[in-house]
């Protein structure tokens, strides 16, 4: 099984100003994966790669891109954001992808993490098949700094 929950996320911009003189900020969680995407766009779209961990539990996980979007943050101080991982397997007949849908939180000192809920789906043999293409679960990351 892919271990989305291991996961972790590199977004420029996407609450507080970004470290001076860097071009990508870190995201992460326990596991040692990261995701590394471009600086967020004047529309709000970034996109970047989802680079897996030792700890993900999946050795066939290569590289993948990522595309997303989030709302304004001179809007909406605490903004939603969603991206998508499209999974490049290595030897693998089948094709994964996995939604990620959430907020950013900022705490009282400026810390941010991310909340998000995830949908991960693979693709299945036949409609007999489909109850158990998809998985779902959670996933909380913080800025690496």
């Amino acid at each position: 099984a892919v271990h989305v929950t291991a996961a972790t996320l590199v977004l420029e911009g996407l609450q507080l100003q970004p470290i001076k003189g860097a071009r990508l900020q870190s995201w992460g969680i326990d596991t040692g994966c990261r995701m590394v995407v471009s600086t967020l766009g004047k529309d709000s779209r970034f996109s970047g790669s989802y680079l897996p961990g030792p700890a993900a539990g999946n050795s066939e996980l290569l590289t993948s891109p990522l595309e997303g979007s989030q709302q304004d943050t001179g809007l909406f101080p605490q903004p939603t954001f969603s991206f998508t991982v499209n999974w490049r397997l290595r030897d693998s007949e089948t094709t994964r992808t996995t939604v990620f849908l959430g907020q950013c939180y900022v705490d009282t000192e400026g810390e941010e993490t991310l909340h998000a809920l995830w949908l991960l789906r693979e693709a299945g043999d036949s409609p007999a098949e489909d109850w158990k293409a998809t998985r779902i679960g959670t996933s909380i990351f913080t800025r690496i700094k």
